[in-house]
């Protein structure tokens, strides 16, 4: 019978030093992680993680469907990328059939990775604000974001859990008017940035509560098995929409930030 390791406990190192339990239901944890944490004032000195609150069994299920049939619990690995999941998956399966895809549904892979890769990080920018207590960048980030889930309405029905690539291409032809409208957000979005950077760059909270906290230095980074923005962050050079590129992002140019 397999040991459960018993529930993590941490006990405070100095007089001055608290315990604080932070989660799992905790409105920046959302039920995924649980974090004990010593802290001095507002300084965390120590943290111990306890995970396992988002599995789900997803790959014990999948050994029971056929290749499309997975394709919608892709969508629940991480809900704020449906389509991302969707064409990490068929792009595995795609490769052991040895299939070669059109070029356009290659190309429309891309064009939606990326507008769900926007879509993420404006979440993350958004909901890291509010918890600094920058209610507007949040509004500001979620109007944006709104867009975006307008762009995957039009192409699958779903605002999220799309479930619109498929194993040898994608569901539907996008309806008409969609690339005139992905163009006119792309034409916009660059001020909007602008937007966001006048309230948070230079903003004394906000550098306070980020710059020079919690670094990860590169030898850390690849250490722990950190990936894309994360490890971009560290200083470390790799991207591998360039470095081993895919659903032919070979041919397209693109600076990568680090």
């Amino acid at each position: 019978m397999a040991h459960l390791n018993p529930t993590p406990v941490l006990e405070p190192g100095q007089d001055r030093t608290m315990i604080l339990n932070m989660g799992p239901q905790h409105p920046s944890t959302h039920g995924v992680l649980r974090v004990l944490l010593e802290i001095d004032g507002e300084t965390v000195v120590r943290l111990m993680p306890d995970i396992g609150y988002l599995h789900t069994g997803i790959e014990k299920t999948c050994e029971a469907k056929f290749y499309q049939q997975v394709v919608p619990l892709t969508d629940r690995i991480d809900y704020l990328c449906p389509l991302t999941n969707n064409l990490c998956y068929v792009l595995a399966v795609e490769k052991l059939l040895g299939l070669e895809i059109p070029p356009k549904a290659q190309w429309l892979r891309v064009l939606l990775n990326e507008l769900t890769r926007i879509n993420s990080h404006l979440v993350w920018l958004g909901t890291h604000a509010l918890d600094l207590g920058a209610m507007t960048v949040f509004l500001y980030c979620f109007r944006e974001r709104e867009e975006i889930l307008k762009f995957f309405e039009m192409v699958s029905g779903q605002r999220m859990m799309t479930s619109y690539f498929r194993v040898g291409g994608i569901a539907l032809e996008p309806p008409l008017g969609f690339f005139d409208r992905v163009r006119d957000f792309a034409g916009y979005f660059p001020e909007r940035v602008d937007e966001y950077e006048n309230l948070l760059t230079g903003n004394p909270i906000w550098m306070m509560r980020t710059k020079g906290v919690a670094l990860l230095t590169a030898e850390d980074a690849m250490a722990l098995g950190a990936t894309g923005p994360t490890l971009r962050a560290s200083g470390v050079d790799i991207d591998l929409r360039r470095d081993m590129p895919y659903s032919s992002y070979e041919q397209f140019q693109f600076r990568v930030p680090v």
